[in-house]
């Protein structure tokens, strides 16, 4: 633990106990608290970032309150006032006044300490950007809904991070059955629906998605905005979730599936739109050294944040998935996504896919800044020629990368939701 840096910096002390649901971000957020002058937490709306970084902060101020929309106007022109706390101190949805940014790094610069600030976003600001990067100065922490370990669902039998260091005896079991998966697919992972145990959780995702796609002020630099056709790309998001989209394949499934035109240009505007938010994720292509000359495929998948976006934006019910295996394939796999994000995050790092033109792929590439990783293909059933069949594919990667110029696999993954036991197979 590190020595508390002046009488406003950051200790272990402060951290709440209160009725709190712990995430894997806590982790990321007190290291870098313990090593930088501030940290910004971002991530879509209703995640949790405010409730996390109040755990962390001693002050704080919300800049969508109502209460404070006099006091806004007065921090655009002098936003050192909105600094003004005990420290740490938090400032809630700063990008509703993002001359904030630049005032805490110069804050930041002159003190010369550390944990003395905490922001949350919702949005990257498109317009009023920060002169500044922050680097260096102010590090960032990415939150995303809940992961099943955060919410209670998943008992975290088995770790990827054991895993990594070299584990071998791999042993599980989940009490989780086809039906509950469907549910928890459309509950998502939003803490609200989680702590009170609703019975109606498509309502929240349903609400998200209605006021992303009808708030049209929130986008007024856009010359022209359609919540129309907004809708129909989240709805064509949706049943490609996860799934490699080129910008040309995603403007034929919007006119052929819902009768909407839309140009190259409105796509582009509103997938950027989407991304300031963080309501999609991209999973970039992973491009190691094989034996052969192989093509790789590099376009990148696309996945909303949550599986519970993609079944609102469906207008799917549990019923809907367990009849439609084939969609709910691609819901649970968006789901696995969203959890092996957080939790690779957690350990310094990074989820990719791999896809060759010979049609060999690995839905997820668990790649670590060491160089370490791991295979994983996502598969809903768990029959054994399911899980057969996915072994192959991974044993054929595994045949593919060049050794000599790069790391053999840590481990490979046939990661399944219907299945109760986790194990390690005789071939590895």
């Amino acid at each position: 633990m590190m020595e508390k840096q002046g009488k406003e910096g950051y200790n272990e002390d402060m951290v709440k106990k209160d009725e709190y649901l712990a995430r894997v971000a806590d982790k990321l957020v007190r290291e870098r608290l313990e090593n930088f002058g501030a940290v910004n937490i971002d991530g879509c709306k209703w995640c949790g970032k405010t409730r996390t970084a109040k755990e962390f902060s001693r002050s704080f101020i919300e800049l969508q309150n109502p209460e404070n929309k006099d006091v806004i106007s007065l921090i655009k022109s002098q936003p050192s006032l909105a600094l003004k706390g005990e420290k740490p101190r938090l400032i809630d949805e700063w990008q509703d006044a993002p001359q904030i940014w630049d005032a805490i790094r110069y804050e930041v610069d002159n003190s010369g300490e550390v944990g003395r600030f905490l922001l949350t976003g919702s949005a990257t600001p498109r317009k009023s950007r920060p002169r500044h990067s922050g680097a260096g100065r102010i590090a960032s922490v990415k939150m995303r809904p809940m992961s099943l370990f955060e919410s209670g669902d998943s008992n975290g039998a088995i770790s990827l991070e054991r895993l990594f260091k070299g584990e071998t005896e791999v042993e599980g079991r989940s009490e989780l059955k086809f039906e509950d998966l469907a549910f928890l697919c459309i509950r998502g992972g939003w803490p609200s629906n989680v702590v009170r145990k609703t019975t109606m959780p498509e309502l929240l995702p349903k609400e998200y998605l209605g006021m992303i796609a009808e708030r049209e002020d929130s986008f007024s630099e856009l010359d022209y905005y359609s919540p129309g056709r907004m809708k129909a790309l989240l709805r064509s998001l949706a049943r490609n979730t996860a799934t490699p989209m080129k910008m040309t394949t995603i403007l034929k499934d919007v006119g052929e599936n819902t009768g909407v035109s839309i140009s190259d240009m409105t796509l582009g505007n509103y997938l950027a739109i989407l991304e300031q938010v963080y309501l999609i994720e991209d999973i970039e292509a992973w491009s190691p050294k094989l034996r052969s000359k192989t093509e790789i495929r590099t376009t990148r998948k696309r996945f909303l944040v949550d599986p519970s976006l993609a079944v609102a934006s469906l207008y799917a019910s549990r019923e809907d998935l367990i009849r439609d295996v084939r969609t709910f394939g691609l819901i649970f796999e968006t789901l696995c996504l969203r959890d092996l994000k957080t939790y690779m995050e957690a350990i310094g790092g990074d989820v990719f896919y791999y896809r060759d033109k010979n049609g060999l792929e690995a839905d997820a590439i668990l790649h670590r800044a060491n160089g370490d990783w791991g295979a994983v293909e996502i598969k809903l059933g768990a029959d054994m020629e399911t899980v057969e069949t996915a072994a192959e594919s991974l044993k054929n990667l595994k045949d593919k990368v060049d050794v000599e110029r790069g790391k053999e696999p840590t481990f490979l993954m046939v990661l399944t939701g219907n299945g109760n036991f986790g194990y390690r197979r005789e071939d590895g």
